[in-house]
């Protein structure tokens, strides 16, 4: 029986078998394998094909009994074949983040190129970069030595870095709140690539776009050398268009949709309909917290005050944040704090609904903050850039519900 998958410590933010399984017909497993384990795995050969990696992609080597010229070079191997008992290995992380790089006219050449991690990932985007003839490559790492020089030392010496390429599993999911640096130190800063695609957008990346500058996450890649992977496993070409196609559709339908605005703008309503129309899990945000809590808003509010209710507001989204492929209505406020957006926005597309302030209710009892015609004005007008900052789309909602859903689900289909 043939067998295909991929081999690693931790798989589960794996999109591996999705991607495999969408190009080639052939199931393809996720082999979860502990250092105990993978030493056992590799001797008994028991696959046909398989991919590696963190924390093997080094590790591997010894248990080949071939290596092609690029695997060779590179000193790690992602991608093996069992050719009637005999290991070959290849590396198609390389060619993966060349098609990135190239994908989103980046350049490399001549440029002052920082490179975050010295694992079996860094080894193949280091020859990349090395190919494209970069002006200078530093490797930067938690452990010096192997030709990486510490924070310490890069914090010291080359805050001139013009591209910064993350290697490293800093920033992946359930860790989604961390970045391995500051960009504000960085001010001769072009572009910004991450390896990392679970969450889709990490917070490196949202840090470069936030700047105005490319900020590129690691699905792509992902996609691409899987693509190759496939033609080794299956000892064909397959057609560059389906990394495009199948990027795409992976995106469409691990992003969340992430719907803000003011109290009363018609977020939960419009929320339902999208979710019913794109088949999409359903979640409003102040329900979330409500049955977590197990107190309504208004008791949150007279026990604990505003800042108790954004506390509660915050771990919510830092929960929510985690989800694929949902709807997510949020509360009037949330964009109040920028840590609750960094979140949302890792796995999500964010739409403004746009309600006009006459439109607007001006007193509801369940919501303690719209007390009157004058509190929903001052909230406006403390909200309104704010809503404008966040929104990747501004719809308006001052016609129909359907209306408003209908534009939604357009923009998601394009």
């Amino acid at each position: 029986m043939k067998r295909y998958g991929l081999i690693g410590e931790k798989l589960s933010h794996s999109f591996s078998k999705e991607i495999h399984e969408a190009i080639a017909d052939y199931t393809y497993d996720l082999m979860p394998l502990s250092r105990e384990e993978f030493p056992r795995f590799m001797e008994a050969r028991a696959f046909t094909a398989i991919n590696v990696t963190i924390p093997y992609k080094k590790d591997v080597i010894p248990y080949l009994d071939a290596i092609d010229d690029a695997a060779k070079a590179i000193g790690a191997v992602n991608t093996i074949v069992n050719r009637n008992g005999r290991l070959i290995g290849y590396n198609t992380d390389y060619t993966g983040f060349l098609y990135m790089v190239r994908k989103h006219g980046i350049t490399l050449q001549n440029k002052r190129v920082l490179v975050i991690g010295n694992g079996g990932a860094s080894a193949a985007i280091q020859a990349a970069v090395r190919h494209e003839q970069a002006a200078e490559m530093i490797v930067v790492d938690i452990v010096k030595g192997n030709g990486a020089i510490s924070y310490e030392e890069c914090f010291a010496h080359h805050l001139d870095a013009q591209v910064i390429i993350n290697t490293s599993p800093v920033g992946m999911y359930p860790k989604s709140g961390a970045s391995p640096l500051d960009l504000a130190l960085f001010h001769c800063l072009e572009a910004v690539l991450d390896v990392v695609y679970n969450p889709l957008s990490t917070k490196l990346v949202l840090d470069a776009k936030d700047r105005g500058l490319p900020g590129v996450n690691g699905l792509e890649m992902l996609v691409a050398q899987a693509k190759q992977a496939v033609e080794h496993f299956l000892d064909t070409l397959i057609d560059d268009a389906v990394i495009d196609t199948l990027y795409k559709k992976i995106e469409r339908e691990r992003n969340n949709v992430i719907l803000i605005g003011m109290p009363s703008a018609g977020k939960t309503t419009i929320g339902q309909s999208v979710a019913q129309r794109c088949g999409k899990e359903f979640i409003d945000m102040d329900a979330y917290i409500v049955e977590n809590c197990g107190k309504s808003i208004p008791q949150i509010f007279e026990e604990s005050g505003e800042n108790g209710f954004r506390a509660r507001e915050s771990e919510a989204a830092i929960a929510l944040a985690g989800r694929n492929g949902a709807v997510i209505a949020t509360g009037g406020g949330i964009v109040k704090h920028k840590v609750n957006m960094d979140y949302l926005r890792q796995n999500g597309i964010v739409f403004f609904i746009d309600r006009s302030l006459d439109k607007l209710i001006t007193t509801d009892d369940n919501r303690p903050l719209s007390s009157s015609a004058q509190a929903v004005a001052r909230m406006y007008e403390e909200r309104i850039e704010l809503y404008r900052k966040y929104a990747d789309h501004i719809v308006d909602n001052n016609t129909t519900i359907d209306a408003c859903a209908e534009r939604i689900t357009e923009i998601l289909n394009r």
